[in-house]
């Protein structure tokens, strides 16, 4: 099953601010160990295994979290991990990544995905993916991974898909796709819900190198020119230097996939979850017995529902439901479960070495 000709680009760039205080800007959600031992980076790659070779596994990130990042994949090699000069949102990153699968080999195919999902069916997700590289390998399609939803998102972009097409080697359901959902509300989320072919982005693409040239030709020649420019490997510093503050700043799914001539969909079979707030963690961690989620040292009392992260001193919990406490060495936050997407907008009150 492992796919030799195919590249895989992590994109690791994020900002680190709806799980403060463990996430700063230079450790954002997916250089921490939130749920085990390991980075959901780490979690990430590793799912790639099997599947794709680790000398074709490669993370972008910037350069603020670049150490951080070579600290927390040591066994990547570092030329792998590749810091964007300024951040210029997912198309550029997605040039970036053809630019690099192109150099390397002309006639690849790019795998790109995001580093921060937590998925637990990893033998379902490698088969999927195989399927996925398939149908862009045997069409001139972008193909992407719908998520099929579990309530009306509002906080998730969805895919609108269309006929069935044949089943992927592994089984798949593929579909055709209608069009690109921006996150809705909650009207048109429970309408999406209930019509059963709208699915949730995952956010995970997967192209041929000629497909998205062409694509970015016909729609932003910008990106186009940018993926010829780098002739070698070695070239990229150079690229990125010159060239990379110029691309448009603009998402992939605008730039590219509203508009492509065809996108395919696999219709995912795991779970997926994209431990997007602190309320996530329970359906990770084994609550105990009052449903309090607990990671660290953490006493309680007559307490319920709570969640408790603890990285050094003692959290004791009396009396008290529904709240998320975070302790780190410089910082706590105390939280309502209920408002811990308000997470977000304390960064504007905080500190700058909070932050």
């Amino acid at each position: 099953m492992i796919c030799e000709k195919t590249f895989a680009f992590v994109m690791a760039g994020g900002s680190g601010e709806r799980f403060w205080p463990m996430s700063r800007q230079s450790t954002p959600k997916h250089l921490l160990r939130l749920l085990d031992e390991k980075t959901l980076l780490e979690t990430t790659i590793r799912r790639l295994e099997g599947l794709i070779p680790l000398e074709n596994t490669f993370v972008l990130t910037n350069a603020a979290q670049l150490e951080a990042t070579w600290a927390a994949v040591p066994f990547l090699p570092k030329e792998n991990i590749v810091a964007e000069p300024l951040k210029r949102d997912t198309a550029p990153a997605c040039a970036l990544a053809t630019a690099i699968a192109r150099a390397s080999d002309p006639v690849s195919t790019c795998l790109v995905l995001p580093a921060d999902a937590m998925i637990h069916d990893v033998e379902k997700f490698r088969s999927q993916l195989a399927d996925a590289v398939d149908a862009a390998n045997e069409s001139d399609a972008i193909v992407t991974l719908g998520i099929p939803p579990r309530f009306p998102a509002t906080g998730y972009g969805y895919l609108e898909t269309l006929n069935e097409r044949p089943v992927g080697r592994n089984g798949s359901a593929i579909r055709g796709l209608a069009r690109f959902v921006e996150k809705p509300n909650i009207e048109k989320a429970t309408s999406y819900l209930e019509k059963g072919n709208f699915f949730w982005n995952s956010g995970i693409f997967v192209w041929r190198v000629s497909t998205f040239l062409d694509e970015a030709r016909r729609q932003l020649p910008a990106l186009a020119d940018f993926v010829e420019g780098l002739k070698s490997p070695t070239d990229l510093p150079a690229l990125l230097a010159e060239k990379f503050a110029s691309l448009p700043k603009i998402s992939v799914d605008y730039a590219i996939m509203e508009n492509a001539r065809e996108v395919l969909t696999v219709l995912a079979e795991f779970d997926w979850d994209d431990v997007g707030a602190w309320t996530a963690l329970p359906s990770h961690i084994t609550p105990d017995a009052d449903g309090n989620c607990i990671r660290g040292p953490v006493v309680s009392h007559d307490s319920r529902q709570n969640i408790a992260i603890s990285n050094g001193r003692h959290i004791a919990l009396c009396g008290v439901n529904d709240l998320v406490v975070v302790e780190t060495p410089d910082a706590i936050l105390v939280c309502a479960k209920s408002r811990v997407q308000d997470v977000k907008a304390l960064q504007a009150n905080l500190p700058l070495e909070l932050k």
